[in-house]
């Protein structure tokens, strides 16, 4: 399920931070192009966490890696996938709670996705690269704010061709969600690199749980659930 965009659902003002955030990922990743591969290998070690390191060997310094791997990606594709639902739902998320708090929501989720990461998979000594914790924490701030937002979404089918569909923000999200769920218990024990699903579920309830509580004090956005 590849998001698209969404429908009628216009910021007041632009969304720099997003912008900003964009921007700054992939020029890392143009940085991370210009190395050699072993050379880049080195890079993503000693520039992101390492779970098994982080638990057995901790030092304050290494704080600062839960950050710097957020801006890291393995390859173009990575990248995209990770850009695609940030520009897709970050703008009205910014829009919303201001640049403060989405800072805030942002790298406090992305903190919080590595750290769940990191002690579920503590003897795993392979790093924890990408944007997805963070992005995961504004998915989750993005269903308790606007979920009756109709997303347009490509569903892949016979490799090359994609089924596409709307449906409201909150079943789009909340099948994503279910789906990380689902193959993260079933990688619950694995050694291997791969996705962090686990990142992504502590990412998407630490966005879910401050949108929820953001909203209890200063109230929730206008949304509608706008008709097929």
């Amino acid at each position: 399920m590849i998001p698209l965009g969404t429908y009628n659902n216009p910021t007041r003002r632009r969304p720099y931070l997003t912008y900003g955030l964009m921007l700054i990922n992939v020029l890392v990743f143009l940085w991370e192009t210009s190395l050699p591969p072993a050379e880049l290998s080195q890079a993503f070690y000693q520039l992101s966490i390492v779970p098994c390191q982080f638990i057995h060997s901790f030092a304050p310094a290494q704080v600062v890696d839960f950050f710097r791997g957020m801006f890291l990606h393995a390859d173009f594709w990575h990248l995209i996938g990770n850009m695609v639902f940030l520009w897709i739902f970050a703008t009205n998320v910014e829009d919303f709670f201001g640049r403060r708090w989405f800072l805030i929501l942002y790298f406090a989720g992305g903190l919080v996705a590595a750290l769940v990461h990191t002690i579920l998979y503590h003897y795993v000594c392979l790093p924890l690269i990408g944007a997805s914790g963070a992005i995961s924490a504004v998915l989750g701030a993005y269903i308790v704010l606007y979920p009756g937002t109709r997303v347009r979404v490509g569903f892949p089918f016979f490799r090359f061709f994609m089924l596409p569909l709307t449906l409201p923000a909150y079943l789009v999200l909340g099948l994503w969600f279910i789906i990380q769920v689902f193959n993260g218990t079933a990688a619950l024990n694995s050694t291997s690199g791969g996705v962090a699903f686990f990142a992504h579920i502590g990412g998407f309830v630490f966005g879910l749980a401050l949108a929820f509580f953001y909203t209890m004090v200063r109230g929730a956005p206008e949304t509608t659930i706008y008709p097929d």
